[in-house]
């Protein structure tokens, strides 16, 4: 593809130096995710190479945000940004996996762009958007310090979440997974308690840990429907569950509806991320709260893509990086 330029007063060109690889990437590659267009790699870091905005200039080191809302309609006013109508219109060109690539002058005006401190590295930077979601996700559950938290599944989100948990002061932090190697590398960045949900029972282990009660906040990081299950099958009465990970299209539960009124459970999802949360998550990252370079196993250049959705999909990895 031709490098892009500017087409209008507003953009900027970016120079890409890392980006992380996500499942919803390797989603839409195997046309499984249809929530948004068809645009891979969405959690670039690069160098401003081209600027026709005064407040940027060439030679910056910059995260991008490919979705921006528009922080003006019915959707954005009442409290839900990443439902406005613009958002998912919204994008980097030609994506993020490419060396070069056009942040719109509508991301860019809406605060599309953060500015990276110096000992803040390019790799570092393109954890800013998949741990915005998390800080967005964790402020709509309204984590407290003391709560018991089970997070289910334990990929690089999930692992964030295990982190953040950490910081917002969560007291127990259990994690399950049905891969060991990640079941194992859920230790190494601050879980309590991991197990194999295919190996050990996740209701009973939870309700042990608990005092019989179960967790206050199950934290569902997969879109299986036996994720989901066990998140509902594991909270305590009064308790919550956050559904994070994105099922497929047509996924359906079995589970009794009246227990959720029994015993006032709350469901409550997120999806995604605005300009209040990536601002959050660089700042969380800057002052070190959390170590985002732990969840790195693999680093790939672009003309090693392949390789790396390869990596990616056989499970061994919990965070791919690709560079240029």
């Amino acid at each position: 593809m031709d490098k892009p330029s500017i087409k209008e007063k507003g953009d900027i060109i970016i120079k890409m130096k890392a980006c992380g690889l996500c499942g919803t990437d390797i989603e839409k590659l195997r046309g499984q995710y249809t929530a948004s267009q068809p645009i891979i790699g969405h959690e670039p870091s690069g160098i401003i190479e081209e600027s026709s905005v005064d407040s940027l200039k060439p030679g910056q080191r910059v995260f991008a945000h490919h979705h921006v809302p528009c922080y003006e309609c019915y959707y954005c006013t009442h409290g839900s940004a990443t439902m406005c109508p613009h958002y998912r219109r919204t994008n980097i060109e030609p994506g993020g996996f490419a060396e070069y690539f056009r942040v719109p002058a509508w991301n860019v005006k809406r605060g599309g762009v953060l500015v990276l401190p110096d000992h803040v590295s390019f790799e570092e930077g393109a954890f800013i958007e998949p741990l915005a979601t998390v800080v967005r996700a964790q402020r709509r559950v309204k984590l407290n310090r003391g709560d018991n938290v089970l997070v289910v599944g334990a990929g690089p989100m999930g692992l964030l979440h295990v982190m953040l948990s950490k910081v917002n002061g969560a007291s127990k932090t259990i994690v399950t997974d049905i891969a060991d190697f990640r079941v194992e590398y859920a230790y190494k960045v601050g879980a309590d308690y991991s197990f194999n949900s295919k190996k050990i029972d996740t209701i009973n282990e939870v309700k042990k840990l608990t005092d019989g009660r179960g967790v206050d906040i199950a934290i569902i990081a997969s879109g299986a429907p036996s994720a989901i299950l066990s998140g509902l099958l594991s909270v305590r009465k009064g308790g919550q569950v956050l559904l994070f990970g994105v099922p497929f299209k047509g996924t359906v539960l079995n589970y009794d509806i009246s227990d959720l009124l029994n015993n006032e459970i709350s469901i409550i999802s997120s999806n995604a991320a605005i300009e209040e949360d990536t601002v959050d998550a660089l700042k969380i990252i800057s002052e070190r709260k959390i170590d985002v370079s732990k969840l790195v196993t693999h680093k790939f250049t672009i003309d090693q893509f392949n390789e790396a959705v390869r990596v990616a999909e056989e499970g061994q990895a919990i965070k791919v990086i690709i560079q240029d």
